[in-house]
């Protein structure tokens, strides 16, 4: 039996998804989560083989998950998602993510793909490889894209500025350059730009 956490904060498509899995004779469902954060607990409590993260959950989104439990849980992990953007797609591949597969695939397809990650092989949804040898590069410095990442959550200039060890000013001028070079008026504007191209 191949053993499968389910990690999705939408109820409805969690639980039917479940109830589909466990149709299948070589499937078992260990745990069903609605946040990221549960999902790292329950997965090193319950071992599973495979974990399907939703990307976008509260807490931490499907990549994170996947970055905690990676050197810590043998389990191999899949995201899936609503909007399969080509950068979250890398930002997955480097945290070690498996599987990658929009949530448009039928019940029936995700078995397989659970099937195939859990033999040891990998699988990435072919349109959103091909998308994701299409798309552009960041235009943003190293420098940049850490001041964004660090902020990513909402924190002050001053936060940002311990965490990165600039200064404020310094700072100050990142952001501004990244507004200018991504054509946005607010930091989180940029970081939500950055975020959905997978630079951060």
């Amino acid at each position: 039996m191949i053993r499968v956490l389910i990690a999705d904060d939408e109820d409805m498509i969690r639980t039917a998804l479940a109830s589909l899995l466990r149709l299948e004779d070589d499937l078992e469902v260990v745990a069903e989560c609605r946040t990221g954060t549960d999902a790292v607990a329950e997965a090193l409590r319950v071992e599973p083989d495979v974990c399907l993260l939703d990307l976008e959950m509260p807490g931490l989104d499907g990549v994170e998950v996947a970055e905690r439990l990676r050197g810590k849980s043998a389990a191999r992990c899949i995201v899936v998602t609503r909007h399969a953007r080509p950068g979250v797609l890398r930002r997955a591949l480097q945290a070690g993510v498996e599987g990658f597969v929009p949530k448009s695939r039928r019940a029936e397809e995700v078995a397989e793909i659970i099937r195939r990650v859990a033999s040891g092989r990998r699988y990435v949804d072919p349109e959103i490889a091909a998308d994701a040898l299409a798309d552009e590069r960041s235009p943003l410095t190293d420098r940049e894209l850490d001041v964004l990442r660090a902020g990513r959550r909402g924190e002050t200039i001053a936060q940002i500025a311990a965490s990165v060890h600039l200064s404020p000013g310094t700072v100050r001028n990142h952001v501004s350059s990244a507004l200018g070079k991504l054509s946005v008026a607010t930091r989180q504007q940029a970081t939500v730009v950055a975020q959905e191209r997978g630079w951060i």
